[in-house]
């Protein structure tokens, strides 16, 4: 059954506008996983712009389902990763002046720190996944950095307007997702999907967990976290 996780981070985006205590992503955790979502990912940024160490640290020992960390290659971040031992953790390209995740990780060029950091975490009992574009020779790369999981950047797919680009950027998926499989990879994917054009990469067999933030809690803003995780479970076809 394809899994929905479901990313909080802009519970804190709204939280971190007025440097409040409220709205509190804890609390938007465990009416998440009410609902009944499978994990909650977060993404702790190096500019701690919206989740803090505060936050993760609650989630751990709060939440009954997966708690599941973005991070990007950085140390000091890692250190803090393996300490708290959340379920699993997701390397990320960041730039600090970026908005949004812009792309995949670039693992042929940083091969060894992705290498080393996989490691980290495999020691700690961590299971970890690389964000990468789907594209062939990536695909290919990611044994060489020990990884077993990788979650499919859906950005183009989910920016793409006419429906060449749309067929285009669905069928590179398809065939990232079939390839990865092939070298025995667990296959997830996120990043731009919402109620609207979730279907289609739902129906990708090889598919396991699809990562779903921003659509969900806009949605949620209107009808209620608990609906709109139940909306975007049906449309997945759950």
């Amino acid at each position: 059954m394809l899994r929905l996780g479901v990313n909080i981070d802009h519970v804190a985006t709204v939280r971190e506008v007025r440097k409040t205590q409220f709205p509190d992503p804890v609390q938007a955790a465990v009416l998440v996983e009410l609902a009944g979502a499978d994990s909650i990912t977060v993404h702790l940024r190096q500019d701690r712009r919206h989740i803090k160490e505060r936050d993760i640290e609650l989630l751990k020992n709060t939440l009954n389902i997966k708690l599941n960390v973005e991070i990007a290659l950085n140390k000091e971040i890692l250190d803090f990763i393996v300490k708290v031992k959340p379920f699993s953790c997701c390397l990320v390209p960041e730039r600090v002046e970026e908005i949004t995740t812009e792309g995949g990780l670039d693992i042929i060029k940083f091969t060894e720190q992705v290498k080393q950091t996989v490691r980290t975490l495999k020691k700690a009992g961590i299971y970890t996944a690389i964000f990468i574009e789907p594209d062939e020779s990536t695909i290919k790369y990611v044994p060489q950095c020990e990884a077993e999981i990788i979650e499919l950047h859906t950005g183009k797919y989910a920016d793409a307007t006419n429906p060449s680009d749309i067929s285009k950027e669905l069928s590179r998926i398809k065939d990232a997702a079939k390839l990865a499989k092939s070298l025995n990879l667990e296959v997830h994917a996120g990043h731009g999907l919402h109620y609207n054009n979730v279907i289609p990469i739902a129906r990708i067999p090889e598919i396991e967990e699809l990562n779903i933030g921003h659509s969900i809690i806009s949605r949620a803003m209107f009808v209620g976290l608990e609906k709109a995780i139940r909306e975007m479970s049906g449309l997945m076809g759950r």
